[in-house]
């Protein structure tokens, strides 16, 4: 984790408006052991299904997806917050607009 404290108010406001047809990211912190970005997806965007060789946490800030991990589908809506281990396979596609942050424990 960073040595400074980190403070931001309003997450999604880091991250410019989401054209049509894009993802966009921005790198919010990185520090030993902990690497945090901002998405936004535009209605109709997805990952494919991947995964990460760490763990990681998603948490959905704004917008509706469709998310599945593990195994496991269901709807991802702000507040929505999934804790995954090293290599689960997962995909995510936006419904609407959404914002997510993805929280990479390395």
């Amino acid at each position: 984790m960073p040595d400074e404290m980190t403070w931001i108010e309003d997450l999604a406001a880091l991250l410019p408006e989401i054209p049509p047809d894009t993802i966009v990211s921005r790198t919010v912190s990185t520090g030993p052991g902990l690497r945090v970005t901002l998405f936004g997806f535009a209605a109709g965007q997805e990952l494919t299904e991947h995964t990460a060789s760490h763990p990681a946490i998603l948490h959905f800030l704004r917008g509706q997806g469709s998310l599945t991990t593990g195994g496991r589908t269901g709807l991802a809506t702000p507040g929505t917050w999934i804790q995954m281990p090293a290599n689960t396979p997962h995909s995510i596609r936006a419904e609407q607009d959404l914002v997510m942050l993805l929280l990479m424990l390395t």
